[in-house]
């Protein structure tokens, strides 16, 4: 297990929900944490770094790594976390939830990395960690945009590793099944609805992400998938 000590991590979408609890974790075994979200919440995490930022803004991004680097004198970890959702038919799906999961979603994890990566170029120990989905890994009923945005994000990222591997810079998706959360509910669900049953909690994936980035350097983890034990298989 590689220390987190002193090392600095930042973490979009992290006023609450997955974004928090990965804040809280990697804190916890003592990294030094910046919390990019449109609130500027520092999610009651002692010493962290808290900024709003909108990731649908290239510009935002940039001030907000800018201002990272500045406090901290660096960057490490980049968790990419940030994201919306809606569901439903798709010809029922509103535009704006359409442009608002691309922009969010696709944009917002391009922006983040664009912003973040020179610094972490220069980290001797760098990761990048996309939060997707298992709705980025196989199709689902009533979801095509959402799974279409986490589609592009896998993807996007294991291009990455191609790019980025021999550079020092370890590329993983971590791809949940279903988390209870504020995010879980999005436009079309509510809760009462049986499928949203025994989802996982946002600390199951927090913990997923400490793992990946504790790894020892010689070796990197490309994706985790996990879901609910009451989620179904799909193969």
């Amino acid at each position: 297990m590689t220390s987190l000590q002193d090392r600095v991590a930042l973490i979009t979408g992290a006023s609450r929900g997955i974004g928090a609890a990965t804040g809280r974790a990697l804190a916890g075994a003592g990294a030094r944490v910046a919390l990019a979200s449109r609130s500027g919440d520092d999610a009651g995490i002692e010493g962290a770094f808290a900024m709003a930022c909108d990731v649908r803004d290239p510009a935002s991004l940039e001030a907000m790594v800018a201002a990272t680097v500045e406090r901290f004198g660096g960057l490490d970890i980049l968790v990419v976390n940030a994201g919306v959702g809606a569901y439903g038919p798709f010809l029922d799906l509103p535009v704006d939830d359409i442009e608002e999961m691309i922009a969010v979603n696709v944009k917002g994890a391009i922006y983040a990395v664009r912003a973040a990566l020179p610094h972490l170029l220069r980290s001797d120990a760098a990761d990048l960690v996309t939060i997707a989905s298992e709705a980025g890994r196989r199709g689902l009923p009533n979801e095509a945009v959402y799974c279409a945005s986490k589609f592009a994000q896998v993807g996007f990222t294991a291009a990455l590793d191609h790019e980025l591997r021999e550079r020092g810079v370890r590329c993983t998706n971590v791809c949940p099944g279903g988390v209870s959360t504020d995010f879980a509910m999005g436009h079309g669900r509510t809760r009462e609805m049986p499928q949203l049953a025994g989802m996982m909690r946002p600390e199951d994936v927090a913990e997923a992400v400490l793992f990946v980035v504790t790894r020892p350097r010689t070796h990197r983890i490309l994706e985790v998938a996990f879901r609910p034990v009451t989620e179904t298989s799909w193969g």
